[in-house]
């Protein structure tokens, strides 16, 4: 295999599937398709996009607000048409749609429900290129994706087919970005290709397994694993994450056995049980905590005395096996990635017998450069785990006032990206030449952590851009404090500020129904949330979760003054001012800076 359309093929003569891919109908009832039904509409829609005029080489947009089978099958009929796709966040604005679909000369577009369409129509107006919109949602005055259907060409599709090389370019990725314009990742079919094969060993889910896919598949992560459960027969499950939870949601529906996600999303479902466990009552909540408190020095594989395993069997059976019954019941595994996952989560979690593997990749590099795995010393939380064979890592100590043994990570291997579309100048200033070797520079700060049979475990420690230099000179990682300061339940959001400044400091978005329920419990009456962070008790118990976690850092990274943010930071507002967060949930810094530059002078005053 060497083209990503050739995993239709082989799921059908190796797993044949009869839900191979399934999502839920108006009505909230799951519809599937079988494996030879997603061919046959693969390769009825590749003929229509051929009979409208698509040649090869030519681009073709998604888009759409959830998941879904349509995304899909639309993915391999312009592969199969010699398209190249071009994946759109759905949440961008207007602005940033016109701006990525002239640069690519989108010629075609296919998008999901709500206000999608009338956004690209309004793109369409300054966008000469694109012709023609087409819907997945049918409705009398759009037309409809299935109307592009053509069963007449499909025998004259092959010739097309085979002239289709693993080396092509097969879709360009505009990444979100903390600041500027997307810029357009050109990535091969081997390049992803080669992540499929190479990372299917470590999502362990077997063919007729059920997972579950509600990450965007905008993003190279859901997508490429989407692929990976494609090849190895996984029955898909695409959904929102809007109705994950509860009695009727998707995963007690689908009870899988796998899924990915992103650190925000586990951060959120540990505060919902830290919350439920606060709303318990005497023996209940002591019960409750103390099972909680043995997940603090959890680590992989440890190794109990005889009282000690007595006691993680009564809280497995009391307390932790409740928290798998909310995941389904059935989770074997979750990867988590896109951003760092505070080890507390993955200690809580793992100790629970919810086994998260953190992994670690870019856009750039098809995603995947390393991972945590299953298998006796495959883990080492606190890091994202080892590289996948072909990947090689080097650590690039010789710029940068960083840690010993820190910084940047370099890579190389069959899945770095061709290069940026359009950008010959930007795609040099991230490649290097050493030792024969074209090297891709992440813009990561990492090190190497040994591990068992000499595995060299990767820990990140910030990103490049990101760093903060005080005015003293000293350079500042602020994802690190970030992370560990996001551990405690009150914390929803934190941003460590202090760029030419003679301190650090930082803004602190409270968890607004944690914070409730602690002032419940204080005695202190809620008002709203706008004033309650400048309530004196407050901004103590703000003060005093700085003074207790403060010690854990040098001199120069401990928080001196904070400020409470009343209002969580989004990845999108309903009156589309500008969002705090890109479309994977990274703090875009520059607008937190310039939305709060009153609130932060005022700190520094």
């Amino acid at each position: 295999m060497t083209r990503l359309f050739d995993l239709l093929y082989h799921q059908v003569e190796n797993h044949p599937n009869a839900t191979a891919v399934s999502s839920r109908d108006a009505s909230g009832n799951w519809v599937s398709y079988s494996s030879q039904e997603v061919v046959a509409a693969a390769e009825q829609a590749a003929s229509g996009l051929v009979k409208a005029g698509l040649n090869p080489g030519d681009k073709v947009a998604i888009v759409a607000y959830k998941n879904r089978p349509e995304w899909l099958i639309m993915d391999f009929a312009i592969q199969m048409a010699g398209g190249i796709s071009i994946p759109l966040y759905p949440t961008i604005s207007i602005g940033e749609y016109e701006y990525i679909l002239n640069e690519a000369e989108v010629k075609m577009a296919f998008c999901g429900a709500l206000d999608l369409y009338d956004k690209l129509v309004a793109a369409q107006k300054t966008t000469p290129s694109l012709g023609h919109i087409f819907t997945f949602d049918s409705h009398p005055d759009r037309p409809f994706w299935k109307d592009i259907f053509d069963t007449d060409g499909i025998s004259a599709l092959q010739p097309i087919k085979d002239s289709i090389k693993g080396s092509d370019l097969v879709t360009i990725i505009y990444t979100s970005g903390t600041t500027g314009n997307p810029k357009g990742v050109m990535l091969t079919h081997a390049n992803i290709m080669f992540v499929v094969l190479e990372t299917s060993n470590l999502l362990l889910t077997e063919a007729g397994e059920k997972v579950l896919s509600f990450l965007p598949m905008c993003h190279i992560y859901e997508r490429a694993v989407s692929f990976v459960y494609y090849f190895k027969g996984a029955s898909v499950y695409y959904c929102g994450t809007y109705n994950l939870s509860g009695p009727d949601g998707d995963l007690a529906s689908v009870k899988p056995v796998a899924f990915t996600t992103v650190p925000r999303l586990l951060e959120k479902i540990y505060e919902a049980i830290y919350n439920k466990g606060l709303a318990l009552e005497g023996a209940k909540r002591n019960l409750f905590f103390w099972a909680l408190s043995l997940t603090d020095n959890y680590e992989p594989e440890q190794k109990l005395s005889f009282i000690n395993g007595l006691k993680w069997k009564v809280a497995d059976k009391l307390i932790f096996s409740k928290w798998r019954a909310a995941l389904g019941g059935n989770v074997r595994m979750i990867v988590t990635g896109a951003a760092p996952c505070p080890v507390k989560i993955l200690r809580v979690f793992c100790g629970a017998g919810i086994n998260i593997k953190e992994a670690y990749g870019l856009t750039e590099t098809s995603p995947t450069l390393t991972g945590n795995r299953m298998e006796p010393g495959g883990t080492l939380l606190g890091t994202v785990g080892y590289a996948i064979d072909g990947v090689d890592l080097r650590i690039d100590t010789s710029a940068g006032d960083y840690g010993e043994g820190e910084g940047e990570i370099l890579a190389h291997g069959p899945n770095v990206m061709v290069g940026y579309y359009k950008k010959p100048e930007v795609t040099a200033e991230v490649f290097r030449e050493i030792d024969g070797k074209r090297w891709f520079c992440t813009g990561d700060i990492g090190k190497f952590i040994p591990g068992e049979g000499g595995r060299q475990f990767l820990k990140i420690t910030d990103r490049k851009k990101e760093l903060l230099k005080t005015s003293g000179g000293k350079y500042v990682a602020p994802a690190p404090i970030e992370n560990r300061f996001r551990e405690d339940f009150l914390v929803e959001q934190i941003m460590v500020v202090g760029e030419k400044q003679k301190f650090v400091s930082a803004l602190i978005v409270p968890a607004e129904e944690a914070l409730k329920n602690w002032c419940e419990h204080k005695g202190i009456p809620w008002t709203r949330i706008g004033e309650m962070i400048s309530h004196p008790k407050v901004l103590g118990k703000y003060q005093k979760i700085i003074d207790g976690l403060n010690p854990e850092f040098s001199h120069i990274e401990q928080i001196k003054k904070f400020k409470l943010v009343p209002y969580q930071w989004l990845p999108v507002h309903e009156d589309q001012s500008e969002s705090e967060l890109t479309p994977t949930l990274k703090l875009k810094r520059r607008v937190i800076r310039k939305k709060f530059e009153k609130e932060i002078a005022e700190i520094y005053a």
